[in-house]
């Protein structure tokens, strides 16, 4: 006798609602990559608001200090109060800020309205999870999330060709216009086909634990920030980051011993958990970290414009594109385990290919490399994103989401932090015997950085040949050296997936269809 096959249990709709759920987390995704293409225009004062380059580095890190101290947060808040609620306010949010940020007329109106942005993406990322994880049933919820994961990449990767796109044919300010039409037909999208869905049961409110981890992710941002800029060694760098640790641990405390604590501390007891939370944290570091030296490379040692460099990402991007949504496909076939074993293995590989890159190495070498990583990531992301999420009962989802967000943000913040620190240090230890003979203000200025260098070389006529040539040979070793960080952490994320992710389920048989199917979280409330 054949047993019926156990009915799926996921909203009708929900490929549907995948594609707005991709839109939406596009439109956030995209817009932190395009920024960094326009801070040169920005910086310009007849063409742009004439921003130093203090102004500009909070430009950037005020939306990335609001994103990720409330992040989880926004997650708590989507599981309480509704998911798609969350996900309208969020994407209103953005896309006014948005507008802002386009017709800012000082650096100043530009910093505070990415602040406001990076509010409302905190409310986007994880109620776009969340929501995947509700609608959908168990049995596709790994390719759903496979999709979610691939449109990250993407996001990533086109955002500086858009960018340079944008910049060749308009003002600044469209890089930050294009959100608003995207927003507004998201919106209209999310009100008209996704569901919302709560946590039936969500119990009292945890105030204290909501503020102390909004305390303890700012200061841990801003240190990690900090750090980057300034050294690790300064007051205003360590300072936070062991106040973050001490607000961080009493909030760990805290959260045990209440009966409705916002994040369930013990779910760090349960490997599959922890370790796939290790997994993406150490993936981002090794990744973003590579990135952020690779866009210098690209730019300044083999003179790329903001187009063409933004181009070299697109294979990362097609990597992501084609592999992430069939990752689900090798995890049933192979499991957790050594789909993401292999994916960090290949996301290592990768890095440690820089070690053989110079300034003339092929172009196409360095393309190679990306589309590496990209195939890497895909088969990382997805797996870990999952074994979270699968770990959480569904009314939980948005804490899930934010948990697994939060440590992505934080660790490609670190990675960038940490390896950029790296080729600092190198840089100005190598460069040194090459600038011994400028002036001390030239010299200090080319010792910063390799930009700097090229700066000075500009303005010392036909010797500044030989300190570019110096610039650039100083950057690509500190380049080898952030490869070999950036590879040792990829390859320590792949022991702990070795060792702690679950290996492959045996097949369970398919129940019988037999009464009412599984009820998804609070029966997708229906607007």
């Amino acid at each position: 006798m054949d047993v019926p096959a156990a009915e799926n249990t996921g909203h009708p709709r929900r490929w549907a609602i995948l594609g707005v759920l991709v839109i939406s987390l596009l439109v956030v995704v995209l817009d932190n990559t395009v920024l960094n293409v326009a801070m040169r225009t920005i910086a310009d004062p007849h063409d742009g608001l004439g921003a130093s380059q203090s102004q500009l580095e909070w430009a950037i890190n005020s939306y990335t200090l609001v994103f990720a101290g409330l992040l989880f947060t926004a997650g708590i808040m989507a599981d309480r109060f509704g998911r798609r609620l969350t996900l309208t306010v969020g994407l209103t949010l953005f896309g006014t800020a948005s507008l802002v940020s386009a017709y800012a007329q000082t650096a100043d109106q530009l910093i505070w309205a990415r602040a406001l942005m990076g509010l409302g993406a905190a409310a986007v990322m994880p109620a776009t999870l969340s929501i995947i994880a509700n609608v959908f049933d168990p049995r596709e919820r790994g390719r759903a999330i496979g999709v979610w994961a691939g449109a990250v990449g993407l996001g990533v990767a086109i955002g500086p060709v858009v960018g340079g796109l944008l910049l060749e044919h308009f003002w600044w300010g469209a890089v930050f216009l294009i959100n608003v039409p995207i927003v507004i037909a998201g919106v209209v999208l999310v009100l008209t086909l996704v569901p919302e869905s709560r946590d039936p049961k969500p119990g009292r409110i945890d105030i204290v634990g909501v503020l102390l981890s909004i305390v303890g992710l700012t200061l841990l941002t801003y240190g990690v920030i900090e750090g980057g800029e300034e050294g690790f060694g300064e007051t205003g760098s360590w300072g936070p980051l062991v106040a973050s640790v001490a607000v961080l641990t009493a909030f760990i405390l805290y959260e045990r011993r209440i009966e409705f604590p916002s994040l369930d501390v013990k779910l760090f007891a349960i490997r599959q958990f922890s370790a796939s939370v290790a997994a993406i944290g150490l993936v981002f570091f090794a990744a973003m970290g590579a990135m952020f030296f690779s866009a210098f490379y690209l730019q300044l040692v083999r003179g790329y414009g903001p187009l063409a460099s933004g181009a070299l990402f697109v294979p990362f991007a097609a990597a992501q594109l084609i592999f992430a949504p069939r990752s689900a496909a090798m995890v049933k076939r192979f499991g957790p385990k050594r789909v993401s074993t292999i994916g960090l293995l290949l996301v290592a590989a990768a890095l440690s290919g820089w070690l053989f890159i110079d300034a003339a190495t092929p172009i196409w070498i360095v393309g190679a490399l990306f589309f590496l990583q990209g195939v890497g990531m895909a088969n990382v992301m997805p797996p870990a994103t999952e074994s979270i999420m699968s770990v959480l009962p569904r009314e939980k989802a948005g804490v899930g989401s934010a948990v697994s967000n939060t440590i992505r943000q934080i660790g490609g913040a670190l990675g960038v932090a940490t390896l950029g620190a790296v080729i600092s240090s190198t840089y100005r230890d190598e460069i040194s015997s090459a600038t011994a003979g400028l002036p001390a203000v030239a010299r200090g200025v080319a010792q910063e950085s390799v930009a700097g260098a090229y700066g000075v070389a500009e303005q010392a006529g036909p010797a500044g040949q030989a300190l570019i040539a110096s610039a650039n040979d100083a950057f690509i070793t500190a380049v080898h050296y952030a490869s070999i960080g950036s590879t040792a952490v990829a390859l320590l994320g792949a022991l702990v997936a070795m060792i702690w992710l679950p290996g492959k389920r045996p097949e369970a048989p398919a129940p019988a269809a037999e009464g009412p199917a599984e009820p998804r979280d609070a029966e997708l409330i229906e607007a």
